[in-house]
C-alpha cells in the first residue's frame, strides 16, 4: 500500500468513526430527552393532593353514558371522589362493584359515588355495562383532574388508586391514600355516617 492509498484508508476509518461517534451522539440525546419527558411527567404525577379541609378541585368531565358532570352539581351532597387505574383490571372491578353492592346505603345518606380514571368514555361504557355499575365512571383522558388531586401515577401512565370524601360544602373531609379495593366503600360509607353523626343532623346540608 503506498502512500496515497494509507492516508485515503486512515481517512476512511476517521470518517467512519465521526458517523459512529455522531450516531451513537444522536442516541445519547433520544435517551436523555426520553428520560427528560419521564421525569417531567412524574413530576406533574407528585403534584401534592388536597389537603383535608381545603376546597376540592373542581372540574368536568365526561360519564359512560357522555354526559358531563361538574364538582358543582354536586352542591348539598357528599360526594366519594375515587381514582383507579384502569377499566376492567382486578382490583379495580372488585373497588367498583364494592361500590355497587353498598349503592342504596350510600344514597340513604345523600352520598354520590364518582369513578376517576384515564379511560375514556367507551372504555367505561364496557365496564359499566358489564358489571351493572350504577354510577358514574369518569373519563379523565387528558390527566388533569388526575394530576389536580395528586393522584396521576404511573410516570403519568394511569391513575393512581386513591380515594376523596367531599363535603357538602365541596371541602375535602378525607383523603384515602392508600386503598383496599374490597374495603373502600365500606371504608368510605363508616366515615360519612361518622362525619355526619359528629356534625349534628345537617350533615347533608350546606352549599359550595
Amino acid at each position: 500500500m503506498n502512500r496515497a492509498q494509507s492516508r485515503i484508508s486512515v481517512a476512511r476509518k476517521n470518517h467512519a468513526r465521526a458517523s459512529h461517534l455522531a450516531a451513537f451522539g444522536l442516541f445519547l440525546l433520544a435517551v436523555a430527552m426520553v428520560l427528560l419527558t419521564g421525569l417531567r411527567m412524574a413530576q406533574a404525577a407528585d403534584a401534592a393532593a388536597p389537603a383535608v379541609g381545603q376546597p376540592a378541585p373542581a372540574f368536568k368531565l365526561q360519564d359512560q353514558a357522555g354526559k358531563w358532570h361538574s364538582l358543582s352539581d354536586y352542591k348539598g351532597k357528599w360526594v366519594a371522589l375515587y381514582f383507579y387505574p384502569k377499566d376492567d383490571t382486578p382490583g379495580c372491578t372488585t373497588q367498583a362493584c364494592g361500590f355497587r353492592d353498598n349503592i342504596f346505603a350510600f344514597n340513604k345518606e345523600g352520598a354520590v359515588i364518582l369513578g376517576v380514571s384515564l379511560d375514556d368514555v367507551a372504555s367505561h361504557k364496557e365496564f359499566a355495562e358489564k358489571h351493572s355499575l350504577p354510577f358514574s365512571l369518569l373519563a379523565d383522558t387528558d390527566r388533569a383532574v388526575s394530576r389536580k388531586y395528586g393522584a396521576l401515577g404511573y410516570a403519568g401512565m394511569a391513575a393512581k388508586r386513591e380515594t376523596f370524601l367531599i363535603d357538602p360544602q365541596g371541602k375535602v373531609a378525607k383523603h384515602y391514600a392508600a386503598v383496599d379495593p374490597k374495603g373502600n366503600s365500606v371504608e368510605v360509607l363508616a366515615d360519612i355516617k361518622a362525619l355526619k353523626a359528629k356534625s349534628g343532623a345537617g350533615g347533608n346540608k350546606g352549599g359550595r
